[in-house]
């Protein structure tokens, strides 16, 4: 039988994580994650954290206000 893990973000439910050999196979019940639907991922957590990134800000990319700090923290955007 296939293990499989609920997936929410803020108590909305939004799919499933279903265990395979080979990683995480997501499968959408909202409609906003459909892009991510029938998708292969190597851990539990990466599917958590793109269906949260995908529910919340309607794309893969970073929230802007994460932006700054990631930029800071490699040593983006610094001045010599």
């Amino acid at each position: 039988m296939l293990q499989s893990h609920i997936i929410d973000v803020d108590c909305t439910f939004v799919g499933i994580a279903i265990r395979l050999d080979r990683g995480y196979r997501f499968v959408a019940i909202d409609i906003r994650l459909e892009e991510l639907d029938s998708t292969i991922w190597p851990t539990l957590a990466d599917v958590q954290r793109l269906a949260r990134r995908l529910f919340l800000n309607g794309s893969f990319a970073a929230p802007p206000a994460a932006e700054p700090q990631a930029a800071a923290h490699h040593g983006i955007g610094k001045e010599a």
